[in-house]
């Protein structure tokens, strides 16, 4: 289940000075968590960051020692790896206030 999504323009031009947002997404197959996982950072992406990020889905599954060279030990792991800070969220991604904190796209 490993899958990069390119920076994503849905047809529309991306202004160049736009920074490009660099996620990492850690799964565990098709486990329910996991799923809801990827398709709340999709939809969270494609609303407020439409066109200025990349997305890896990485299934831990399929890539165990990935997992272990990176110290994960709870999953679904989204980890924001650009703009720096880097910084990481564990669970489902359903609380969309505190995805849009570690994005620093929220107001509290």
């Amino acid at each position: 289940m490993l899958s990069k999504t390119p920076k994503r323009t849905n047809g529309k031009k991306v202004d160049d000075q736009a920074e490009v947002y660099v996620l990492q997404l850690f799964v565990t197959g098709i486990l329910p968590n996991s799923l809801r996982a990827i398709e709340n950072i999709n939809v969270i992406c494609e609303k407020y960051l439409e066109g200025r990020y990349e997305l890896e889905i990485i299934d831990i599954y399929q890539q165990p020692g990935l997992a272990l060279t990176k110290g994960i030990i709870a999953i679904p792991l989204l980890i924001k790896k650009f703009p720096l800070p880097e910084e990481k969220l564990i669970g489902d991604l359903s609380n969309t206030d505190k995805v849009l904190q570690l994005l620093h796209l929220s107001n509290n």
